[in-house]
């Protein structure tokens, strides 16, 4: 039995994914031959085949899909500029209502606040 290769990155193990389903190897052998060489941990059954499933539909690229949706932070330059400028209208004005109004979460409105502005 071999060492697991310890140190791995996601690309790495999705290249190989690759390489065996184009060589025609089942999803199943691929799962088990990658965890013989890099660990159980590497990459589940499913993801094997879900990845397998996309391969065989033509995508080529090993890299993550953009996400759709609200992008991940809400705590940058603008919208500090606009709480502080809500704040300073308003000095009452609660984090929740701050929130509601420039339509970011209520977490990252109390951290604009109490961590970037300070108050």
């Amino acid at each position: 039995m071999t060492t697991p290769i310890k140190e791995w990155s996601k690309l790495e193990v999705r290249a190989v994914v690759r390489f065996l389903f184009s060589k025609g190897t089942k999803p199943s052998e691929i799962h088990k031959q990658i965890a013989e060489t890099y660990g159980e941990g590497a990459m589940s059954r499913s993801r094997v085949y879900q990845w397998c499933t996309w391969f065989g539909e033509g995508r080529t690229s090993l890299g993550d899909e953009p996400k759709s949706g609200r992008p991940k932070t809400s705590t940058n330059e603008e919208n500090t500029i606009r709480v502080d400028e809500l704040i300073r209208c308003d000095r009452r004005m609660k984090i929740r209502e701050i929130a509601l109004k420039l339509e970011i979460p209520k977490s990252k409105v109390h951290e604009i606040v109490h961590d970037t502005l300070g108050l």
